[in-house]
């Protein structure tokens, strides 16, 4: 334990010490030569042009088949659901929908539209919209990953599922263009917050028609020049690996209240970000490097913003290859892992270790099983699994996708794995695009993974193992877990919904599918020239509520 305490340090600390890589170098060398007198920083400041990083190239701009954070922070600015979330207390507040009506027995809701709401071309913002959107995401030619978040409306996942292919099955009318209503199969005490994810977002029907139509996936629909939105800002333009831009939309229904003109998000890797931050070539960051954090604090602290997040890092394995189809080998693996070393000197900004998979305080749950660090208990597991001391297991591989964080996470795992199973793993990483569709194909042994809570409650981290969840896939299903969290999504009582929670939690750990490492905090560096962007726990940042001050 000693000697991997200073291994993990000399691992932390190495970084500062790397050789400029020529692309990081060569990069900020042409941002330099090609900059004005007045930096990014500077001159947005003047003219309400914000700057952000968001770490990679989006894989889609399309609502209903994306899942990752990057993508979120700019559909974010580009569409609009019924629910939004209050960007300072994560309240849910109208969005196209001015107001609702909930009936008594919690099962029906009745949203009334904005007549204000306006698409990007003009056209109206209707509840058929809604509809045909919605239908959309239940079709299961579409593949959409996260179709499993409209199951608390009747009919929902009998469609989605293909046991029928009547959509007016599905709890949904819209008497009018104004009014939506939709029926529930059991009351869903976050059902309101599950509106503002953008699964629920409407989609223009017929920009989606004209380009490929409803379940076309491959899509350019969202290209400039052909996309349509809802949001406070429309796509200017889309240049690969170079950025996007967005320009507000002036059909918004509440323009006045977008303050920015224009938001630039550039895909630039997290090294090259805090530099090109430094340079003034952007405003806020989407991480920080794990080894400038303590400088931040030290010299700027007024510009590092540590958060608190609803999220939980956590590595996914595949549990039909080989021996990770053994749930002992798969807790071995877990409980061989030191997560406050990682913690506390590698990423030494607030993490807290994770000894369970939702995070504390998610909805007012708090999981009460425990997965240990026992290194003792991981050899016994591994050698009941016939792998003494490591001996025969074959070579196998951890992916992750390209980050440098990821990256010494994932060599202090493999040294522990090494030094207290004997086993040896190949690490390798992949762009963004490219981690996404391995991912979705479940080519791989083990993957780095991240799970931010779409609403707070802790429904949205223990769904995540039931089989038919889009985002599952570790390939693991156990038909008493789907039990548990589908009789959570029925029970009649807070007390009786937190039980299965918690039976359901002891059973994902018993199992351990996916091996939690910490819980997330958010760490970005923002100019304080930035207004109005507030902590969140779900990382939900309304771009309509942020403008920006001249600072000298």
């Amino acid at each position: 334990m000693h000697r991997l305490f200073f291994y993990l340090k000399r691992l932390s600390q190495k970084r500062y010490c790397q050789p400029k890589r020529f692309l990081l170098a060569a990069t900020l060398a042409t941002l330099a030569a090609c900059s004005p007198s007045r930096t990014n920083v500077e001159r947005g400041s003047q003219n309400q042009e914000l700057y952000i990083g968001i770490g990679a190239e989006p894989a889609a701009l399309d609502p209903h088949i994306t899942t990752g954070l990057t993508e979120y922070s700019v559909m974010l600015a580009l569409f609009e659901g019924l629910t939004t979330l209050d960007p300072q207390t994560m309240a849910v507040r109208p969005g196209v929908a001015k107001y609702w009506e909930v009936s008594g027995d919690g099962l029906t809701y009745t949203f009334h539209l904005d007549s204000q709401a306006r698409w990007s071309n003009g056209d109206p913002v209707t509840a058929q919209d809604f509809l045909f959107s919605i239908e959309r995401i239940l079709s299961p030619a579409l593949g959409a990953p996260y179709a499993y978040m409209l199951y608390p409306l009747r009919g929902a996942e009998a469609f989605n599922k293909g046991e029928t292919t009547d959509f007016s099955s599905v709890g949904l009318h819209a008497p009018d263009p104004t009014t939506l209503i939709c029926q529930l199969s059991a009351p869903t005490p976050y059902f309101l917050g599950l509106l503002a994810h953008n699964t629920w977002w409407p989609v223009h029907p017929p920009t989606i028609r004209q380009h490929g139509g409803m379940t076309e996936r491959i899509s350019k629909w969202t290209k400039p020049g052909n996309f349509v939105g809802n949001g406070p800002y429309t796509i200017e333009s889309w240049r690969l690996n170079n950025g996007i831009t967005v320009s507000r939309n002036p059909h918004y229904r509440e323009v006045a209240q977008a303050a920015l003109n224009r938001i630039h998000f550039l895909p630039i890797d997290m090294q090259t970000e805090e530099r090109a931050f430094r340079a003034g070539y952007l405003h806020i960051t989407s991480s920080v490097p794990v080894h400038r954090v303590d400088w931040y604090r030290e010299n700027l602290p007024e510009q590092l913003h540590i958060d608190t997040a609803l999220g939980t890092y956590y590595y996914m394995l595949n549990t039909t290859r080989g021996p990770l189809a053994d749930k002992r080998v798969r807790k071995a693996l877990a409980y061989a892992i030191d997560r406050e070393q990682i913690t506390e000197h590698i990423l030494r900004a607030g993490q807290k270790p994770a000894y369970h998979f939702t995070p504390p305080n998610a909805g007012g749950y708090n999981a009460e099983a425990r997965l240990p660090h026992d290194p003792s208990l991981a050899r016994t597991l591994l050698a009941e699994a016939g792998f003494p001391d490591g001996a025969g297991f074959p070579a196998f591989e951890l992916l992750y996708n390209t980050s440098e964080s990821h990256r010494t996470i994932a060599e202090a795992i493999q040294q522990m794995w090494k030094t207290q199973l004997g086993i040896n793993v190949t690490l390798h990483n992949q762009e963004w695009k490219a981690y996404l569709s391995t991912r979705q194909a479940g080519d791989f042994d083990i993957l780095r993974a991240a799970w931010y809570g779409d609403y707070d409650d802790p429904n949205t981290f223990l769904d995540l193992g039931t089989t038919d969840n889009g985002n599952n896939h570790s390939a693991w299903s156990h038909p008493e877990y789907d039990r548990l969290i589908q009789s959570a999504a029925q029970a009649d009582s807070a007390e009786k919904r937190q039980q299965y929670f918690q039976e359901a939690e002891t059973i994902l750990l018993e199992e351990m599918p996916y091996i939690p490492i910490y819980f997330y905090v958010t760490s970005r560096l923002i100019h304080p020239s930035v207004q109005g962007w507030y902590p969140s726990l779900l990382d939900n940042h309304p771009y309509q509520a942020i403008h920006l001050k001249a600072v000298h």
